[in-house]
């Protein structure tokens, strides 16, 4: 596993041995940070359930000015810690061990990003509903194709749904800056992209990561 772009670009990053820990498809984390290039430089970003912390590095390489990590497990927050010494970034992020759901309502950020493992589904209403006093500009969800995510939590609107494979990501941002939207976007990159705007329907690929 490595950092696709950025400052980082390149740069091996350690992962768990096991199927426990899933980190973010490549192609996925790269599809989502082509969306986000214009929201990254300077932004407060977390990385909730973040596992090898693969995301919240990516965010780092790509411009982000702090973020977050939340991650339950005891090793595998260290194995982010080892991650960012690595990359000599420690001083530009902070992790947290503990529950997803319980930290995020006392975190201000402007882009949230939550990936519970699969079968916890409990866990992405818990964590919107944490998000939900004071909403950040974007949260962005990853979750399986079969599970599917209610289209407004509190204040929080879906806005754009992208699928690739088995995996989909789910675009929320508060209610007053979605209320010009009327539906939101729907996407499916090719492995399988359809890109579906307020009123127009698109095609997209997604790239091939870098090496």
């Amino acid at each position: 596993m490595r950092v696709i772009a950025g400052e980082f670009r390149s740069r091996k990053l350690q992962s768990m041995p096991g199927t426990e820990v899933r980190p973010t498809p490549d192609r996925l984390r790269e599809t989502l940070f082509n969306i986000l290039a214009a929201e990254m430089p300077g932004a407060v970003f977390v990385d909730a359930y973040a596992g090898t912390g693969s995301v919240g590095i990516e965010a780092l390489s790509r411009g982000a000015r702090h973020v977050i990590f939340i991650e339950k497990d005891r090793a595998t927050a260290d194995l982010i810690k080892s991650n960012l010494s690595s990359l000599r970034a420690l001083s530009r992020a902070r992790v947290i061990c503990g529950s997803g759901a319980i930290h995020l309502s006392g975190i201000a950020a402007d882009i949230v990003f939550i990936d519970p493992p699969y079968p916890k589904e409990k866990e992405y209403a818990a964590a919107m509903h944490a998000l939900e006093r004071n909403p950040p500009r974007l949260v962005i969800a990853q979750h399986s194709i079969r599970f599917a995510l209610e289209e407004a939590y509190g204040p929080l609107r879906r806005t754009r749904y992208l699928r690739q494979s088995d995996n989909a990501l789910s675009f929320y941002k508060p209610r007053s800056e979605t209320a010009q939207a009327e539906t939101p976007r729907a996407e499916t990159t090719q492995a399988e992209t359809t890109q579906v705007e307020t009123t127009q329907v698109e095609t997209a690929q997604a790239e091939t990561p870098a090496d």
